[in-house]
């Protein structure tokens, strides 16, 4: 079962950094190094943190932060090249170079490792991000750990040279050598204890989430970076928001988002992924009943309605009332 732990709360900072590196290590993959620019101090994190990097003023993406948290003066982020992607990771690509400026928001944890008697590490392709600090932590306190990497070819998976040194405990394997992952023989059995970290493309999700359909509850953990399949169909009807602190009712049509109707008012929320995976304009709801279409909540999360991601989701009731 799916479990998404108490995440960071509140308005991350905003830092000026500045591009110290930026290197092609596998097919597509750039890792860029970022330190504070002159008078600014980088804010400590945590594995499984995220930066907001500000590209353009109108383009603001999320990364994996995959360095160390015990070296608080750099950051690192690794970015895959998406050529049918929203345009962020080709502007790092394309348009990012050494002794650059990037503003950057976070850092944020929205994947925070839970303490556990033994962790499993899913990773696949560029969802090996998140985990380098992971298995960093675990190998520091001397937790029991494993990883299985899959990814298209070596040539196509970051990091490898890093991971090398954890010896026996990482499985690499590619497809154009093994084929998919065997999550039977990659989980195992069920069995109490265990937190199960996985982040990658959306068939390798889906695939280990039913694999761990008969695990204890809040045994898997995930992180996605597209939305999950179909969850943003279904009807779209027209309601009302009220924004209980701003004291205005605002009408959201049916063919428009919450967000961009609240805009519109002169309301504005901030938002990056606008399909509900990063978190960002997450809102409390104060009453109705939202109609989640988002990747980001956990299905606990969802049940008790009380916080919603107005990029997507939507409403089942003539109105609800956010706290805006």
């Amino acid at each position: 079962m799916i479990a998404n732990p108490t995440r960071s709360t509140g308005e991350p900072g905003e830092f000026v950094t500045v591009v110290t590196a930026k290197d092609i290590v596998a097919d597509n993959v750039a890792v860029v190094e970022l330190e504070p620019a002159k008078g600014e101090r980088l804010p400590a994190w945590t594995p499984g943190a995220h930066l907001d990097l500000v590209l353009e003023p109108d383009l603001v993406r999320q990364y994996s932060l995959c360095g160390d948290p015990e070296k608080p003066g750099s950051w690192r982020i690794g970015v895959l090249r998406e050529a049918g992607g929203r345009g962020g990771s080709i502007h790092v690509h394309d348009r990012v170079e050494v002794g650059d400026k990037i503003r950057c928001r976070g850092p944020r944890n929205n994947f925070p490792l839970v303490t556990a008697s033994e962790y499993v590490f899913l990773a696949g392709g560029i969802g090996i991000t998140p985990i380098l600090p992971m298995i960093a932590h675990c190998t520091a306190r001397d937790r029991p750990w494993s990883l299985v990497y899959g990814g298209r070819s070596r040539g196509s998976m970051a990091f490898l040279d890093e991971l090398a040194g954890y010896g026996d405990r990482v499985a690499v394997r590619a497809q154009d050598e093994h084929g998919h992952i065997d999550l039977a023989a990659a989980l195992g059995e069920p069995r109490d204890g265990v937190a199960i970290y996985c982040c990658g493309p959306a068939p390798l999700i889906a695939a280990v989430e039913e694999h761990c359909t008969a695990w204890p509850d809040g045994t898997l953990h995930v992180e996605r970076f597209r939305a999950a399949e179909n969850v943003l169909d279904g009807e779209h009807t027209a309601f009302e928001v009220v924004c209980d602190y701003s004291d205005m009712v605002v009408g959201v049509p049916a063919g428009q988002t919450i967000v961009d109707a609240l805009a519109e008012a002169g309301i504005e929320v901030p938002t990056s992924c606008r399909e509900g995976t990063c978190g960002t304009c997450e809102t409390v709801v104060l009453d109705g009943v939202p109609d989640h279409r988002d990747s980001y909540l956990s299905p606990q999360e969802r049940a008790t309605n009380e916080v919603m991601t107005p990029c997507c989701s939507r409403s089942l009731t003539p109105r609800l009332v956010l706290d805006l």
